[in-house]
């Protein structure tokens, strides 16, 4: 459903390994779009419940999506006849973010990992979700930064910057 929503295979920004199986397993799920109907964002979030006895069944989905699909061409106003529906429909291929062949190939075939002791899925919370999505940056301060001010500096900068000029 996600894939459908997006445009782009789950994860694509992430390498398909043990870690992101842990993320998974972890309650890692992708981010949703927030401009998808939010009756299909609520299906597809009970389809990601971590326990399987609480997802829905196939024969729910499909009554589900016979109904969004009636709503989506009835003559009703309604959630999806607005600006919801509208800008669900503006996915286009250049929004899509599409991967390189060789990066789609790797994704496309299938692989069987072994990955032994995982723990129990689980659902992640909301700041849990966030903090997965939210990049990492690094704060560290490198030692080796050029003070200006400083006299010895300034030499080491004229220095450089003269053996550059005379080695072209």
């Amino acid at each position: 459903m996600w894939e459908v929503s997006s445009g782009q295979t789950p994860f694509n920004n992430y390498e398909h390994d043990y870690d992101l199986a842990m993320k998974i397993v972890n309650g890692m799920r992708p981010k949703i779009r927030t401009e998808i109907p939010s009756k299909y964002k609520e299906l597809m979030m009970q389809c990601w419940d971590a326990d399987p006895l609480k997802r829905p069944k196939a024969i729910t989905l499909r009554k589900e999506f016979l109904k969004m699909h009636k709503e989506i061409y009835s003559d009703n106003v309604n959630e999806f006849n607005t600006l919801e529906y509208n800008n669900s429909s503006q996915i286009s291929s250049s929004s899509l973010n599409l991967s390189s062949s060789s990066k789609l190939h790797s994704l496309s075939t299938s692989k069987l990992h072994q990955f032994e002791n995982l723990p129990e899925p689980r659902n992640a919370t909301e700041e849990e979700q966030e903090a997965f999505h939210s990049k990492p940056y690094n704060f560290e301060i490198p030692n080796n930064i050029i003070d200006l001010n400083s006299p010895k500096d300034q030499e080491e900068l004229i220095k450089d910057l003269n053996r550059l000029e005379l080695d072209k």
